[in-house]
């Protein structure tokens, strides 16, 4: 129900559904860069672990030698070896 009233008001206001969702947009090129769009902060950052915090929840990347290249307000770049991205509420 609220997934379809989001729905008609982001398409009433021609609203990008990202925009009116909070949902993060993730972008993996291979197996060694992720970028994050739509982030709200960085909540762990290790090589084996960056969990990021997002509008809808967090997303979690595992790998092995990650690092955050670059962060804005707007999104970020992770490289490393990318095992795994997991989303949690």
């Amino acid at each position: 129900m609220k997934d379809k009233l989001i729905d008609h008001v982001s398409d009433a206001a021609e609203m990008p559904k990202d925009v009116a969702l909070k949902a993060p947009i993730l972008t993996l090129t291979g197996r060694t860069e992720l970028t994050i769009e739509n982030y709200r902060g960085i909540q762990e950052y290790s090589e084996l672990l960056i969990r990021v915090q997002t509008g809808s929840g967090e997303v979690r990347i595992k790998g092995k030698n990650l690092w955050i290249e670059y962060y804005t307000n707007l999104e970020m770049l992770i490289r490393g070896r990318i095992i795994a991205v997991e989303f949690k509420n």
